[in-house]
């Protein structure tokens, strides 16, 4: 196929989704994914896409929010392995609040197995994983249905939180960067997910790499009141989303990395499994409590480390 070829069935596949990820552009165009990144680079700079970690949406990524069908598509297996981390956290007989978006869909299914759960939820997708989860006990705030992401928004589900207090906070969103935090491109949606912040002891943000250094509209959650990230590898190319991690970690935030693989000198890499990566608090932060959760492994504090120390941090975390 000629490049003018494939960046054509490029241009309908994105125009016709909102948002595919490279993986799948480069399966049905039948070429490398770094013949595609090529080909969406190109497209971008006539204006008629823009390019994300690992995929490309329509342009106007500020205001533009793509749907669920859109979002379900992309990331799917570092999703997975987030969802599988981050429901390590919970214990048993836990309350806690989960957001609406697809990663935190794949949380929900996990969380099923979780004996004397509650969740609070203004995402029916959540709702409906839980729905038939033995002993965990579902509440949904009010609202109006949001058609393009399956939530509950609007007054009604922010006064519902009112008065809520639970241990933390699982929530996703369309970017995550150090100096803006977690963002989305809806307002409605926006506003709810700070009533949600509003009522969990600790926050954490479920956010695979192609959401890292990505700014969107609205601001959900600011990065001093994100307790900690669970995400996903990022590819060895990636300086962008690897900078972002070094970055959030300077600011106090805990990064946990789900599918880090560890291969300390041997000549072969060992099968990827599912593994936890923690980066500590750097030090007390403004109204935190000092501890974190339990079952997260201690290291190294970054604060206390020369910056050529954090800068090979980074480089190996590329390579693991």
């Amino acid at each position: 196929m000629f490049a003018a070829e494939r960046r054509q069935l490029i241009l309908e596949m994105v125009r016709a989704n909102g948002a595919v990820s490279l993986r799948e552009l480069a399966r049905v165009v039948q070429t490398s994914e770094v013949t595609v990144r090529r080909d969406v680079r190109a497209l971008e700079a006539e204006g008629l896409l823009d390019r994300r970690h690992g995929g490309a949406v329509l342009p106007g990524g500020f205001t533009r929010e793509s749907g669920f069908p859109q979002k379900s598509h992309l990331a799917t297996a570092e999703k997975t392995a987030i969802a599988d981390l981050a429901a390590s956290l919970v214990e048993e007989g836990e309350a806690v609040v989960v957001g609406a978006g697809t990663t935190t869909q794949e949380l929900a299914r996990r969380l099923a197995r979780v004996p004397g759960l509650t969740v609070v939820t203004n995402s029916l997708l959540v709702a409906q994983a839980l729905a038939h989860a033995n002993r965990v006990e579902v509440v949904m705030t009010g609202g109006t249905l949001r058609g393009s992401n399956y939530a509950l928004v609007g007054s009604g589900a922010e006064q519902s939180l009112q008065g809520l207090r639970v241990s933390r906070a699982f929530l996703s969103g369309s970017g995550l960067t150090a100096e803006r935090g977690l963002s989305t491109s809806n307002m409605l949606s926006a506003s709810v997910d700070r009533a949600l912040v509003q009522a969990a002891a600790e926050v954490v943000v479920l956010a695979d790499h192609t959401k890292l250094g990505t700014d969107t509209m609205f601001q959900t959650v600011p990065t001093d009141l994100i307790t900690r990230l669970v995400t996903d590898e990022p590819p060895a190319h990636d300086d962008r989303a690897a900078t972002e991690l070094q970055a959030l970690a300077d600011q106090g935030v805990q990064i946990a990395v789900a599918g880090a693989s560890e291969n300390p000198g041997g000549d072969q890499a060992p099968a990827r499994r599912q593994q936890r990566r923690d980066v500590p608090l750097p030090g007390p932060r403004r109204g935190q409590v000092q501890g974190g959760a339990p079952g997260l492994r201690s290291a190294s504090v970054l604060g206390e480390q020369s910056p050529g120390t954090d800068r090979a941090r980074v480089a190996d975390l590329r390579r693991r």
